[in-house]
C-alpha cells in the first residue's frame, strides 16, 4: 500500500510577516488616562503624530485608518460612561486614540497545519484534467491562538499543485450578530450545557418565544447589577456566551482569499478555532454550499461550530446542539444519506461514532461505528475529516494514536446506504511521520482535516508535527483493493 503513495515536495509553512489589526483593551484606568492624554496634545503634536502612524502602518494593512475609527468607536461605550461626550472628538482625535487601541497580532507565527481541501465552486479558465481548490488551514499564533485561513490554488492532470503569490495584507469581516432566538431551542441547549434551569429561569421567563439579540443581553446585565451569588452569576455570563456563539461575517469582496482570516469573535472563540473540517454538501434539490465544523475553545470549555458559506466572502456561524454535541472531530456527510443529514464525531474522545439529525445543528443518538483495532490506534480513533463518496463506499479517512502519542493516517471504507456497517479498514497508516517529519511543535504527528479525490487519486493534504503542511496522493484503484480485499 505505501508504494501507492506520494509525498508532493509542497510545504505550507507558518508566516510572520502576516498579521491583522485587532482590537486592544488597556483596562479602564489606562484607557482613561490615554484619551485625556490624546485630548490634550495641541493640533500640530496631534496631526504630526497620526501622520506617523499611518505612514508607518498603511502599508500593512487594508484601511488602516478605517481599523482606527472602529476600535475608537468600540470605546465609545466607556467614554459616555466616565462622563466624556465622544461625538465633540475631532476626526484626528479619534483615529489616534483608536491607534492606541489597536495591536497587530501575528496569526501564523507558530504553525500552519491541519489541511482541508475541497472543490471551489468555480472550475472556469482550466485545462484538461485540471481542478481549481480551496485549502483550509489552522493558523495558530502568539498564545496558541488559532484561526482559519485559506489558499486558493490548481491541481493539474499529474496532481501538482499550482499555487498564487500568497497577498500579505490581512483581511478582518464585518461581523453581523444573529437578529432573533427560537426560546425553546436556546433553552435546550442551556440544559446541554448543564446550566440550572432555577438560574436561567430569572431571564428566560421574561423574554417572547422568539426574542432579541439586545433582549437578552439587556436582561442579563440588569440582572448582573443585583446581588447575585457567584453560582448565578456564572449562570447568566454563560448565557450571554451561548448567544454570543451566534454571528455572520462578510469579507470585502475584493479581498483575496488568501487574505481572509476566521479569526475568533465570541467569547466561546477566545481561545480559538480548532481543527475546521470542510466539505461541500449538496442538497436532495441539487443546490450546493460548503459546511465547515470546527471546535471552538474559551480555554475551559469546547463548543462544537457549523459554519456555511456559498461564496466563501459571506459566513454563517452557529453552534451545535444535541446530547451528543458535546465533543471534538465533527465532520459532516457531503450529502445526506435516507433523507437525513449525517455526521461522524468522536463523542467520548477514544471511538468513531455516526449520527443523523434533520438538522445540520442538532446531534442526538450517537452510534459507534469503530473503535482502535490496530496497535498504531490503540489509544483512540477518529476521523480526519469528511467521508468521501466512492461507487464502493464511504471513505473515511482516519487518524489513530499509538505508543509514544504518535499519530498516523489511515483509511476505512463503510457502505453507502448504512455507513454504520464497516466494509474494510486498513491495518497499518496508510501515512506515518517520516523521521524528517517528526520535529515539530507537538513531535511525531501527521494530521489531516479533509482530503477529495482528482484525476483518481486521493489528494490528501497533512499537517506535519503541528507545525507546517503537505500533501500526498494515493492511487485510488490501490486503496480501494487494499479496503475490500479484491
Amino acid at each position: 500500500m505505501n508504494n501507492s503513495v506520494t509525498r508532493k515536495n509542497v510545504k505550507f509553512l507558518p508566516d510572520s510577516s502576516r498579521v491583522l489589526a485587532r482590537f486592544f483593551n488597556n483596562g479602564e484606568i489606562r484607557t482613561k488616562n490615554l484619551v485625556e492624554r490624546v485630548l490634550a496634545l495641541d493640533p500640530e503634536t496631534l496631526n504630526r503624530e497620526l501622520h506617523h502612524t499611518l505612514q508607518d502602518f498603511a502599508g500593512r494593512h487594508r484601511n488602516i485608518s478605517r481599523i482606527f475609527m472602529e476600535h475608537f468607536q468600540n470605546h465609545v461605550p466607556f467614554l459616555k460612561h466616565i462622563g466624556m461626550d465622544p461625538s465633540k472628538f475631532a476626526e484626528e482625535q479619534k483615529m489616534l486614540f483608536g491607534s492606541y487601541a489597536t495591536m497587530e497580532y501575528s496569526i501564523e507565527s507558530a504553525a500552519m497545519f491541519n489541511p482541508s481541501i475541497i472543490e471551489d465552486f468555480d472550475q472556469s479558465f482550466l485545462a484538461k484534467g485540471e481542478k481549481r481548490v480551496i485549502i483550509s488551514f489552522r493558523a495558530t499564533g502568539e498564545g496558541h491562538l488559532s484561526s482559519i485561513v485559506f489558499r486558493r490554488g490548481i491541481l493539474d492532470e499529474n496532481n501538482d499543485l499550482k499555487l498564487p503569490k500568497v497577498r500579505n495584507h490581512i483581511d478582518m469581516p464585518k461581523i453581523g450578530k444573529k437578529k432573533s432566538y427560537d426560546k425553546k431551542r436556546f433553552q435546550q441547549k442551556l440544559r446541554e450545557m448543564q446550566i440550572s434551569e432555577e438560574y436561567s429561569a430569572i431571564i428566560m421567563e421574561h423574554l417572547p418565544e422568539r426574542f432579541e439579540y439586545d433582549q437578552l443581553r439587556n436582561s442579563v446585565d440588569k440582572v448582573l447589577k443585583n446581588g447575585l451569588s457567584m453560582d448565578k452569576k456564572i449562570a447568566l455570563e454563560e448565557m450571554t456566551w451561548l448567544v454570543d456563539s451566534y454571528y455572520d461575517l462578510e469579507f470585502s469582496m475584493d479581498s483575496d482569499i488568501s487574505e481572509r482570516v476566521i479569526f475568533p469573535i465570541s467569547p466561546s472563540e477566545s481561545k480559538g478555532i480548532e481543527d475546521a473540517r470542510f466539505v461541500r454538501f449538496q442538497d436532495d434539490d441539487g443546490s450546493e454550499k460548503v459546511y465547515g465544523t470546527y471546535t471552538a475553545y474559551d480555554g475551559n470549555t469546547i463548543l462544537p461550530k457549523l459554519l456555511s458559506t456559498e461564496d466563501f466572502i459571506n459566513f454563517r456561524i452557529m453552534p451545535m446542539h444535541g446530547k451528543a454535541a458535546q465533543n471534538k472531530n465533527f465532520a459532516l456527510f457531503p450529502k445526506k444519506i435516507n433523507g437525513k443529514y449525517a455526521v461522524l464525531a468522536r463523542v467520548d474522545g477514544v471511538n468513531n461514532y455516526l449520527m443523523y439529525s434533520d438538522r445540520p445543528t442538532l446531534w442526538h443518538d450517537p452510534i459507534k461505528i469503530q473503535e482502535p483495532k490496530y496497535p498504531w490506534e490503540f489509544t483512540q480513533i477518529g476521523n480526519c475529516g469528511s467521508p468521501i463518496y466512492t461507487n464502493e463506499g464511504w471513505l473515511v479517512i482516519t487518524h489513530g494514536v499509538g505508543p509514544v502519542r504518535r499519530y498516523c493516517i489511515g483509511a476505512s471504507l463503510f457502505d453507502l446506504d448504512d455507513p454504520t456497517k464497516e466494509i474494510g479498514r486498513l491495518s497499518r497508516p496508510l501515512l506515518s511521520p517520516l523521521e524528517e517529519e517528526r520535529e515539530g511543535y507537538v513531535p511525531n504527528v501527521v494530521y489531516s482535516c479533509g482530503a477529495m479525490i482528482h484525476n483518481e487519486s486521493l489528494i490528501l493534504p497533512y499537517a506535519v508535527s503541528d507545525y507546517a503542511s503537505s500533501y500526498a496522493t494515493v492511487e485510488m484503484k490501490d486503496l480501494i483493493s487494499a479496503l475490500t480485499g479484491k
